[in-house]
């Protein structure tokens, strides 16, 4: 493959010292930025927290929506986010990243303040395009921030911060949400849904006190030389990683679908494992994240970490797999250790691939190379729900078998794309 831009052209110096590695979490909210993105982060996570409890819920109980129905908004809302994710980043590299980040989120929380007053299946089609799409534009053009704002270790780290702290909202958003499921009524539903928008326009204002410095530097008028860089759709080894991270990222949907569907219908295990099986990961997501992505800032480096992540999910699958039809006691025990598995090749896989992500991708497109590798991520997700029912649901221990040797492989290719990247820096 031909070398990466990002080995010829140096990346604007930041400011920032390098991670104390006995005190990330904390001496990374020092940073001005990290410490804006993470409060607004905070704020809009324990909305989405409301909001992915209840949602389904209430398009199945109130407005009468068939599960049919509800997958088809979830696929079709799913497919726009593939678009946004790139349309988000060419943006952040054209226009002032900060106030497109302050206006989608905006626009997000008023879709979610909308979806209550959705009363068939067509406006809430036309809702959740709305704000899954703005969802996957915001994530994108806050990845181009971060690649822009932070450099080496740093970049990765502030990542690793942000989904701590996103799962720490989500988690409490949840549990706020509770109090609708405890109420049972269509009014709660619906005065939390409208409050976790508003939540999410208040962590919108937040945004708008980032620095200009997170903005893409102003181009000249008329400039298509090769100070502007190339499109991330003519760099191959670049698409590759993406395709390949959209791969390994299909676990997200295991752990969402598949998982639960197999505990409930194919083993002896109580349905209640279900929860057990999510605080697992959000535990383990919360307390490990930070540490377990230092150093993949280093593309061989990253490589190994992802490689890892590869055969714990294999060895996740089989464990998941053996748990079908065995004693109660074997089956909670099989599905526990699965699950501890599958979180840490999650962590992993995700450190590794967002060091990859900005260490092979031309800074002068910061925004238009973390769209694209935004589009593999929804990519993935858009397919997961085909995928692990083709393989897991139609075929049970054999789809877990043939899932487990589709990790393993796009981790090994994503560890040979890194190798080489390695190899070609060295020899520059």
């Amino acid at each position: 493959m031909s070398e990466s831009p990002a080995n010829t052209v140096p990346a604007t110096p930041k400011a920032q010292a390098p991670p104390n590695p006995k005190h990330t979490f904390r001496t990374a909210l020092e940073d001005p930025v990290l410490r804006i993105l993470a409060s607004a982060t905070l704020v809009a996570t324990v909305g989405r927290g409301i909001f992915l409890t209840l949602t389904v819920l209430y398009f199945t109980h109130f407005v009468g929506l068939s599960a049919s129905e509800i997958a088809v908004i979830l696929s079709v809302s799913s497919g726009v986010g593939v678009a946004t994710s790139y349309i988000g980043g060419r943006l952040a590299d054209r226009f002032s990243a900060r106030r497109l980040l302050a206006g989608l989120a905006a626009v997000e929380g008023l879709a979610i303040m909308a979806y209550p007053f959705a009363g068939n299946f067509s406006a809430a089609l036309l809702i959740a395009c709305i704000a899954v799409g703005v969802n996957r534009a915001a994530n994108s053009t806050r990845s181009a921030i971060i690649a822009r704002a932070f450099d080496g270790p740093n970049r990765v780290n502030t990542r690793a911060v942000l989904r701590t702290i996103t799962n720490v909202g989500i988690a409490a958003g949840g549990m706020v949400a509770g109090l609708a499921l405890l109420a049972g009524t269509a009014e709660a539903y619906r005065g939390l849904m409208i409050g976790a928008g508003a939540i999410y326009v208040l962590s919108a204002l937040r945004l708008l006190s980032l620095p200009s410095r997170v903005d893409a530097p102003r181009r000249d008028a008329g400039n298509t030389g090769p100070n502007q860089g190339i499109s991330p759709f003519r760099d191959g080894r670049y698409v590759l990683l993406t395709v390949l991270a959209g791969v390994f990222g299909m676990q997200f949907g295991l752990a969402e679908m598949g998982v639960p569907l197999w505990i409930a219908q194919d083993t002896t295990a109580p349905d209640v494992l279900i929860s057990v099986v999510m605080v697992i990961n959000t535990a383990c997501v919360i307390l490990l994240q930070v540490p377990f992505s230092r150093g993949t800032d280093h593309p061989r480096r990253a490589g190994k970490i992802v490689m890892r992540s590869g055969v714990l999910m294999a060895v996740a699958c089989a464990l998941y797999a053996m748990a079908g039809g065995m004693p109660v006691i074997a089956a909670i025990a099989l599905l526990c250790g699965a699950a501890l598995l599958h979180a840490f090749a999650e962590i992993l896989s995700q450190a590794g691939t967002w060091g990859l992500s900005f260490e092979l991708a031309d800074p002068r497109r910061a925004g238009a190379y973390q769209g694209m590798f935004g589009m593999g991520f929804s990519l993935g997700a858009m397919l997961a729900p085909l995928v692990v029912t083709a393989t897991v649901v139609e075929h049970g221990s054999i789809g877990w078998c043939i899932l487990g040797a589709i990790f393993l492989a796009s981790a090994a290719g994503i560890a040979l794309i890194a190798r080489k990247a390695s190899t070609t820096a060295g020899s520059a």
